[in-house]
């Protein structure tokens, strides 16, 4: 497929496949809940511990980890979608995207983030949702547009929780998967502006 045209798709190439991708990880996440459970909270301790260096690894393990079935359920749903929605450049550039967001949310909190352990997937909700806000402003695509609206009504209200609110939330892992999601949008961009530009030959 032509790298414009994917560009401002909305319904991923392979929606199936997208979906089983997507629903594959959040059905993970219950399973990792379900252990930790199981074992007493064994896991709620290896969330992102900022500025400790001795727990570096962790930063690949904090959106994996929930503090209950509530915490979890509460990001399961808007994960689903966002997820699939994010799919819509193809699975190899979603992958990416994921990747930017989970590593830009989980360093912004070891860097700058409050004493305890940080642990959740709603850094990557915030991110896929950046992700879909922005990307149809760079791509200049209409349908993204009218989609990234829809998206915002549904979990516009959730931008709140960038800021600094209620004790034990960690509004650090939110804002920094945001700003991960604009760093994957504009890359996005980017890529599909160099694809687009006409070869240039050399004599």
């Amino acid at each position: 497929m032509d790298r414009t045209a994917l560009a401002k798709r909305v319904i991923p190439p392979h929606p199936v496949l997208s979906f089983l991708i997507v629903a594959g990880f959040v059905g993970f996440l219950y399973v990792v809940e379900a252990y930790d459970v199981a074992t007493n909270s064994s896991l709620e301790g290896d969330g992102v511990r900022p500025r400790d260096f001795s727990q570096w690894d962790n930063l690949l393990w904090m959106p994996l980890i929930h503090s209950d079935w509530s915490h979890l359920t509460g990001n399961a749903v808007p994960l689903l979608l966002l997820g699939f929605l994010a799919t819509s450049g193809g699975l190899k550039q979603f992958f990416q995207v994921t990747v930017v967001i989970w590593l830009t949310s989980a360093l912004g909190v070891w860097v700058f983030g409050s004493a305890g352990s940080h642990i959740g997937a709603s850094g990557l909700v915030f991110g896929f949702l950046a992700f879909l806000l922005v990307r149809g402003i760079f791509a200049k695509s209409w349908l993204q547009l009218l989609i990234a609206v829809g998206v915002f009504a549904l979990y516009g209200a959730a931008l709140w929780g960038v800021l600094p609110g209620q004790p034990g939330i960690s509004w650090e892992g939110h804002l920094f998967g945001a700003i991960g999601g604009v760093l994957a949008a504009w890359g996005v961009a980017r890529d599909n502006h160099r694809s687009s530009a006409p070869a240039r030959f050399t004599a």
